[in-house]
């Protein structure tokens, strides 16, 4: 249907389908015409409001991609409760058979640690301050904090986080850390401050520079190189290697065990943790061509343990994550809310809608269970 009305019996059809097995949640949809309808009974849980025809004939398509591009561009809004708007988003469907070859493909043209290197720096390579003005004010951790209530302050959940990686590292003063992606200094900060010392790999300049400064600044005696792993190689083996939430960029997951192995000592330990899905290649369309295009994709923990058990080490230990991911991103999606027009004014109005789509779907998809995180150890025998 053209114009600038919604196209009712196709939009009921699919709600009637789509809540037949499922709890209802009424919503309302408001066309640029002004005679909007509430689909479902009671009172509207949250409204998508579409601004001119461009945002209508993207409800009207029933189509998850289009729907979000339409929100990033400002032809459609959600008023209202937005987590709930993100939690039913299945409502449009993912049907996009040709976005699996355009995500693997261009790995094989370019080779896979520049697309990495593309593919990464397309989501981080962003003004440091944007991601400051929703990260947590300690320690700047762009990953899931350890929460011991569902109230506690993300500031003290981030540093249980960095003090329960050191200690299933078990490092000390004056051991060697190498660490998979810097981020903006958690853990480079936390251990660094301890006397731990830390090699810091990223791929991302503005990060590079980031650490650089905060690491004269704070006298660390710790380093920062924008190499990817794969590539980087050492003389003097580790003591141990952490990875926060870098499993996702390095789906290959025999070379990175084996690059474990290769730059640890014997008895080194490796702490890990990532989100994970049950299934390959279900991250949505969505996410993977706008907000972590290329080949990132979740943990298969049951792919990862079974390569586990064919390399060296040992698994010492897996727990799951999965809610204090889902409080870490809630936490941070309003804490984005609340900083909304510091963000228009310095990055601009698309920017705040893409990751607010992004942090409020991934506290969505943690707490339905779509999406799964898990940290866990190793250790390679001495």
């Amino acid at each position: 249907m053209t114009g600038q009305n919604a196209d009712w019996g196709a939009l009921e059809r699919r709600y009637r389908r789509f809540f037949q097995k499922r709890d209802e949640v009424p919503f309302r949809i408001e066309p640029p015409t002004g005679q909007g309808r509430t689909l479902g009974r009671g009172e509207p849980v949250f409204t998508l409001v579409a601004k001119d025809e461009t945002g209508i004939t993207a409800v009207n398509s029933l189509d998850q991609v289009q729907v979000g591009l339409a929100y990033l561009d400002g032809h459609l809004d959600i008023e209202g409760d937005i987590f709930t708007a993100l939690a039913i988003r299945k409502f449009f469907s993912d049907i996009h058979p040709v976005s699996w070859a355009n995500r693997f493909l261009p790995a094989v043209v370019r080779g896979k640690t520049e697309h990495d290197r593309r593919s990464i720096t397309a989501h981080y390579d962003r003004d440091p301050d944007f991601f400051l003005s929703f990260l947590d004010d300690r320690h700047r951790c762009y990953t899931q904090g350890s929460f011991k209530s569902d109230d506690e302050p993300i500031e003290d959940a981030m540093t249980r986080k960095m003090d329960m990686a050191i200690e299933q590292l078990g490092v000390k003063p004056g051991d060697r850390v190498l660490e998979v992606g810097g981020g903006w200094g958690a853990f480079v900060e936390h251990a660094g401050r301890k006397g731990i010392e830390v090699t810091t790999l990223t791929l991302s300049e503005p990060s590079e520079l980031y650490l650089k400064d905060l690491i004269k600044r704070e006298n660390l005696p710790c380093t920062v190189l924008r190499k990817h792993f794969y590539k980087f190689k050492t003389d003097r083996p580790y003591d141990a290697v952490v990875n926060m939430g870098v499993t996702e960029h390095l789906p290959d997951y025999t070379t990175s065990l084996r690059k474990y192995a290769e730059l640890l000592r014997p008895g080194g330990r490796v702490y890990l943790d990532a989100l994970a899905m049950r299934h390959k290649h279900r991250m949505s369309t969505f996410m993977s061509r706008y907000v972590y295009p290329g080949v990132s994709t979740p943990l298969l923990l049951h792919d990862y343990l079974a390569k586990v058990a064919k390399s060296p080490f040992y698994l010492t230990s897996v727990d799951d994550e999965r809610h204090n991911y889902y409080l870490t991103c809630r936490i941070w999606a309003e804490k984005l809310d609340a900083n909304r027009e510091h963000v228009i004014a310095n990055w601009g109005e698309p920017l705040y809608r893409h990751f607010r789509l992004f942090l409020w779907g991934s506290a969505a998809g943690f707490h339905s269970g779509l999406v799964q995180a898990y940290r866990w150890a190793l250790e390679l025998p001495a």
